[in-house]
């Protein structure tokens, strides 16, 4: 059966052929090319590359020195970040393994796999924030029945014993929403590389291309056995045993019922000009506004230049400035349920460990006929 992912691969938004997209159509690679910045050296079944002299003298001569004094730390329990000097000292960690969970909005016109394949942190499994979703429904990427999760997750050969650093190819956007879908299926021991590929590269760490390799296969085959579950087919052997957590997905029941009741603070992760109504969603056949009773903390707010996440401090002051209590419940929502995971994260840092996501978020919501909704125009009049 042809895969879905496949298809993703030659037919996304830029579309290319494997054997030549690496020097005609990557405007990541062509820049690097362009530049110089980086040299080349093959291996059996992937390329590395490595800076070259376009580093700084203390840049290399920090990374030296930290793989010369290699040390083997525990995952932080408390946060729910990892740096990259972490990640990088344990990377070869056998309970360790890494996921890129790159996912871009449609207008950004930029294909998640195909940039995986360019370069990504060695040894990375690419996680298929589209592929591993609910395939009942018409909305993007909610998240899948816990049988589809755990065929997809155990196709990419993940256990219930790995500890999981996710990261994507932004700093620190859609790997929020993949820490956030295996928390809600019982793992917790997963973390966030803080400012993700970015801050990786920028910190002197290899990345590895593949056109053709075995994570591929396994993307490939976590999609096809989403499929196989939602179809009734028999799957693969499991070897990821999910707890589903309730209390961390709500429903559109939950939210309309928090309107009257007020038990949870709802913030929301759009832009304001979204949530108050002023500028058009994206997407086609939803009107703009925001759920009644909600507040607008922008996702953006919890990330500093870097796109890493900020300081627990400065996260607090955010939620201070909206008057959101972190002594009360609060309930996460956005547009698609994925920037709302970074308000999540972000809370979580602050010790609010229990934070529901709205999983339908704005597109549900705002695509519903009988589904209340204000505006900054309606709340002035």
């Amino acid at each position: 059966m042809a895969s879905s992912l496949f298809t993703k691969i030659l037919l996304g938004p830029r579309s290319i052929h494997t054997s030549s997209f690496l020097t005609h159509h990557s405007p990541i690679l062509s820049s690097f090319i362009t530049k110089r910045l980086f040299s080349v050296r093959a291996v059996p079944t992937s390329t590395v590359y490595t800076k070259s002299t376009c580093w700084s003298p203390c840049m290399a001569s920090s990374v030296v020195s930290r793989r010369a004094t290699y040390s083997t730390r525990s995952a932080p329990t408390n946060e729910p970040v990892v740096t990259v000097d972490w990640l990088y000292d344990n990377l070869k960690e056998p309970d360790i393994k890494v996921v890129d969970a790159s996912w871009y909005m449609p207008d950004e016109q930029r294909n998640p796999i195909q940039e995986y394949q360019v370069a990504h942190i060695p040894g990375a499994l690419f996680f298929d924030v589209d592929g591993i979703a609910d395939r009942t429904t018409n909305l993007p990427h909610m998240l899948p029945s816990e049988e589809a999760f755990a065929a997809a997750v155990s196709a990419l050969g993940i256990q219930n014993k790995d500890d999981l650093v996710v990261y994507d190819g932004k700093g620190l956007f859609s790997a929020a929403r993949v820490w956030w879908m295996f928390r809600v299926f019982g793992h917790d021991r997963i973390w966030v590389l803080d400012g993700g590929l970015p801050r990786w590269r920028a910190s002197g760490y290899d990345v590895e291309s593949s056109a053709s390799s075995d994570a591929i296969l396994k993307a490939s085959a976590a999609s096809e056995a989403i499929e196989k579950v939602y179809q009734g087919q028999a799957v693969g052997p499991i070897t990821f045993e999910t707890k589903f957590q309730p209390q961390l997905v709500w429903t559109l029941e939950q939210v309309t019922k928090n309107i009257e009741e007020q038990s949870h603070q709802h913030v929301d992760a759009r832009g304001k000009p979204r949530f108050d109504g002023i500028a058009p969603e994206p997407r086609k056949g939803i009107r703009s506004g925001h759920v009644p009773g909600s507040k607008c903390i922008p996702f953006a707010q919890m990330l500093d230049g870097s796109q890493s996440l900020l300081p627990a401090d400065e996260l607090k002051k955010r939620f201070d400035q909206e008057g959101i209590s972190l002594e009360n419940p609060v309930v996460t929502s956005c547009g698609t349920g994925v920037t709302a995971c970074i308000l999540a994260l972000g809370l979580h840092r602050l010790g609010k460990t229990d934070v529901p996501v709205y999983d339908g978020s704005w597109t549900e919501w705002g695509a519903h006929p009988d589904t209340p909704v204000d505006t900054t125009a309606a709340q002035a009049q």
